[in-house]
């Protein structure tokens, strides 16, 4: 069995890199893989505050010369970066290098497969959809600093309300289709595209929240949105 969690970077690194998080995070899958043979994980990092600040950094040293690919590449430089990282935490369970290109991958021979962004137009979350595809994972968990999807933004809307289950259709109607860099949706348009296409289904869910987390991969209730 093969779970794909994307983590996102404002999960790992919300400003600067959270190392009790990680410490929390690797005991509870450790948790999982010690109890069950059988189980797999694979951990696609995102770039979170390093990438935003960097991007920012970048637009304004620029100017009107700012390009967006040139700006992807500065956060998906970062995700590579959180990507080590969380290989190296996963010690001896994470035996292959980070992948940087989820269409060419050596076959997972390990217990963790850790991946990190590809190359510019759109985030690693598609990357997430992508390796769920090839090793036939039947969710990407999405893990973020929101617990659920909204129908609109909280701090804007009054009116928004959170929203437990939501079909493709819906929830990219709500997000569009495009991608710029640092764009801030629960779930990359391409993504979301995608993941629409193959019948992917997406939990979006608190990051911090491991206790939730485990619900999550115990099959148990929790408290999230499910998109699909």
């Amino acid at each position: 069995m093969v779970t794909v969690i994307s983590l996102g970077g404002s999960i790992i690194a919300p400003d600067a890199v959270d190392g009790q998080f990680l410490k929390d995070f690797v005991k509870l899958i450790r948790g999982f893989i010690e109890t069950d043979g059988k189980r797999r994980f694979i951990f696609v990092a995102g770039g979170g505050g390093p990438a935003r600040a960097w991007q920012k950094a970048y637009r304004e040293a620029s100017g009107s010369g700012a390009r967006d690919e040139e700006a992807d590449w500065i956060g998906i430089m970062a995700t590579r970066l959180n990507a080590q990282l969380l290989r190296a935490v996963m010690g001896e369970w994470c035996s292959q290098n980070v992948v940087t290109d989820p269409t060419r991958v050596d076959p997972f021979t390990g217990r963790v497969l850790v991946a990190a962004g590809w190359k510019p137009g759109f985030s690693s979350d598609y990357d997430a959809v992508l390796l769920a595809e090839r090793f036939q994972a039947d969710a990407v968990i999405n893990l973020s600093n929101i617990e659920k999807v909204y129908s609109g933004d909280p701090k804007k809307d009054p009116a928004a309300r959170p929203i437990d289950r939501i079909s493709w259709a819906d929830f990219r109607a709500m997000i569009g289709d495009e991608w710029t860099p640092g764009k801030n949706v629960p779930f990359d348009p391409v993504a979301s595209r995608h993941a629409a296409k193959i019948g992917l289904k997406v939990i979006c869910a608190a990051g911090k929240d491991l206790e939730n987390l485990k619900k999550i991969l115990s099959g148990e209730d929790f408290t999230g949105t499910t998109i699909g």
